[in-house]
């Protein structure tokens, strides 16, 4: 499937330290603005599937509602337990005021 890129916002939806899901195509996406930054992570926790985006965001780590799991929103990383499987990460691009999550 070649990869493909889906509006999900606009940069003035999205200041620097907020988050929001977002869809692209089938996948619920936690979609990140860090420090001017965007970046696009799976939005379901690996460990107890709890949605991210209800969470809290500290810089660049988002903790999970339901068990407190952190991950790195940059790079999907699980951080700390008891989440131990790293979150899917998209590709962003930002045209103007667009803001563009990829499908893959």
């Amino acid at each position: 499937m070649a990869e493909e890129f889906t509006k999900v916002a606009e940069t003035q939806d999205l200041p620097p330290g907020s988050m929001k899901a977002v869809n692209v195509g089938a996948e619920r996406v936690l979609l990140v603005n860090v420090d001017g930054s965007y970046f696009a992570v799976g939005d379901e926790c690996t460990h107890a599937a709890g949605n991210l985006s209800d969470g809290d965001l500290d810089g660049d780590q988002v903790e999970c509602p339901i068990h407190g799991a952190m991950f790195n929103v940059k790079t999907g990383e699980a951080v700390t337990p008891p989440a131990d499987e790293a979150l899917p990460c998209y590709r962003v691009k930002v045209d103007g005021s667009d803001i563009f999550v990829s499908n893959k």
